[in-house]
């Protein structure tokens, strides 16, 4: 059974990985052979950026191969581009992987990786002026997602559920990933756009 490894850190955006997580992890329930797993710097507790605690399956070094990586965003990515460590792990594991995904900021922990360089990506509308301060990149500004080869980003928060779902669909099909949005009676109405 192949492996999708979603890293954590502290002050990562709850949402960020804990909603692919919900659509991977029912995928599996559904039947999509496939372990999910977290993976951080070190074995102790990581705290989120809202204050959610959670502990990690995995450390980098101990990490099973990955199919899929998938790098969440945050308050705490500002210190994550820094840590040379996490930057080289996850240039070391793209080459083995199928798709290497963001959500949000995590878009520039694969830039300062140097697995966006080059590519289209996107990331938190908040921070689409800043990432495009860089000229080796384009950033695209409204997409929920966009694809550019390998390297899948997603626009923030909510959005990876979406990045998640066509994932889920590249890895069986389409029709079973609308079995599992249906599963997580995900089906978008914002309170302040839909009829209450």
């Amino acid at each position: 059974m192949t492996t999708i490894g979603i890293l954590i850190f502290d002050g990562v955006e709850e949402l960020d990985f804990v909603g692919p997580w919900e659509v991977f992890t029912a995928a599996r329930h559904l039947g999509l052979e496939r372990d999910v797993v977290l993976v951080a710097e070190s074995a102790e507790p990581v705290r989120c950026n809202k204050g959610m605690r959670v502990l990690p399956d995995h450390t980098l070094e101990s990490a099973p191969p990955l199919e899929i990586v998938l790098v969440p965003g945050g308050q705490g990515t500002r210190a994550l581009v820094q840590r040379e460590r996490v930057l080289n792990w996850l240039a070391s594991r793209a080459a083995a992987c199928r798709w290497i995904t963001s959500v949000c900021t995590g878009s520039y922990v694969l830039y300062k990786a140097g697995l966006a360089r080059g590519k289209r990506v996107t990331t938190h509308w908040s921070f689409v002026e800043t990432l495009r301060g860089h000229d080796d990149i384009t950033v695209l500004s409204g997409p929920r997602y966009v694809r550019d080869g390998a390297v899948v980003t997603a626009a923030g928060v909510s959005a990876g559920i979406d990045m998640a779902l066509w994932l889920v669909g590249q890895l069986r099909d389409p029709a079973f990933a609308r079995s599992v949005q249906r599963y997580i009676e995900y089906n978008p109405a914002p309170p302040y756009a839909a009829e209450v």
